[in-house]
């Protein structure tokens, strides 16, 4: 066997190896297959979906499962680690679908690997549902059997640049920095256009390559061109490395804004007091208004995942928990796990959820408003939404030395 063989079946060996099942799949038990970041570069958000999965199926288990007909049917699981490897996750999902024989498949996390594997639900006609891949790019596409629980990245900044006008005082000169992956890609683009007609002057526009970790240049162009407001697209790692670089160059404009990491805990955690003043986004926060057939509302479900995985849940997870759901609902619609009429159920779906209403638009992605989030005081605080401001912002941003 050549060493290229060797390679891949040791690979193929090892992902098999690292399979995990959440209970034992019995005949009937309708499975769900995943492939998700346990391991690698962006295992920190992937292990959320293994969470939100295991979580959502349990939860649904535990009240009887979904009823086929006249019978309750429990949901199983099959997830692989795809250690943060594209081509791999293609290989899994290709072996979730025609070895593994899964009846429907969840989603990976991050856009560049949505994209890549909703092609393989695309070709066997099995619905996938994922809350992982916001790029335009992956619904652009006129699938069939790709539904996603997150908003357009095009308009992720939307609320941030409305907030931007409202602020006092007003940032005139802004820095757009984007990784230089799918979704990222799709966030600056839409971006773009949303800074023009609000007139404001974009001085700085830079694509940086995803899982940098050097961002001491960047820095310096933005202290040197007088960006007031700095918006980043990026991956939880780099916006990590990103804050504390600017705090030991000293680069504090007015404000940061970050598309992931204000919402984690575990971003919060580790930057510390560094973390205060950041504004990020979410489309979900765990308010009790949010009802829910299975958990109650949104609040009861943050407090009883916090208790089991020992951190609260950002809106990865509760659209993870989603997916679940909106599987066990067009499940029972159809009547059956037929993958045709489970997709045209999901098409139709209307389901009010922890998450708010799932309800996917003719692409297939669902589209709700993004609430502008800053951290204050070691604390996530809502403060501008559809209405305008819903708490005060902390805001300009001080000196890293004067805070």
């Amino acid at each position: 066997m050549s060493a290229g063989k060797t390679k891949l079946a040791c690979a193929l060996l090892a992902a098999t190896a690292l399979a995990l099942s959440s209970g034992i799949a019995l005949a009937k038990d309708i499975v769900l297959g995943a492939s998700v970041q346990l391991t690698g570069p962006v295992a920190n958000t992937g292990r959320y979906y293994k969470d939100a999965y295991e979580f959502a199926v349990d939860k649904i288990n535990e009240a009887g499962g979904v009823k086929v007909g006249d019978e309750q049917v429990k949901l199983a699981l099959k997830i692989y680690d795809n250690q943060s490897d594209v081509n791999l996750s293609v290989r899994q999902y290709t072996q979730l679908v025609s070895q593994d024989k899964v009846d429907f498949l969840l989603g990976p996390f991050a856009s560049n690997f949505a994209l890549a594997d909703s092609a393989v639900s695309e070709k066997y006609r099995i619905p996938m549902v994922q809350g992982g891949g916001a790029s335009d790019q992956i619904f652009s596409r006129k699938f069939k059997y790709i539904f996603g629980t997150l908003a357009p990245a095009s308009n992720y900044f939307g609320s941030t640049v409305d907030m931007l006008k409202k602020l006092d005082p007003a940032p005139k000169k802004v820095a757009l920095l984007y990784a230089d992956d799918a979704f990222d890609v799709s966030v600056a683009k839409g971006t773009r256009d949303l800074l023009k007609a609000a007139g404001l002057d974009t001085v700085m526009d830079e694509k940086y390559s995803s899982n940098a970790s050097d961002f001491n240049s960047l820095l310096s162009q933005i202290k040197s061109n007088g960006a007031e407001a700095v918006l980043v697209a990026g991956h939880e790692t780099e916006i990590l490395n990103f804050v504390r670089q600017a705090k030991s160059l000293a680069v504090a404009p007015k404000m940061y804004s970050f598309t992931v990491g204000v919402p984690s805990e575990d971003f919060r955690k580790a930057l510390g007091k560094d973390a205060d003043y950041a504004f990020g986004m979410t489309a979900w926060l765990p308010s009790a208004d949010n009802k829910d057939k299975w958990f109650g509302d949104a609040a009861q479900f943050a407090e009883a995942y916090k208790a089991k995985f020992g951190y609260e849940p950002d809106y990865h997870a509760a659209s993870g928990v989603a997916d679940v759901e909106a599987f066990a609902q067009a499940i029972e619609d159809a009547g059956g796990t037929d993958p045709a009429k489970v997709r045209d159920a999901l098409a139709k779906i209307n389901l009010e959820s922890l998450y708010g209403k799932i309800a996917f638009a003719e692409n297939g992605q669902i589209d709700l408003p993004q609430t502008v989030i800053q951290v204050q005081n070691g604390d996530v605080k809502a403060v501008y939404g559809a209405k305008g401001f819903i708490e005060k912002p902390e805001y300009p941003m001080p000196a890293w030395n004067k805070r």
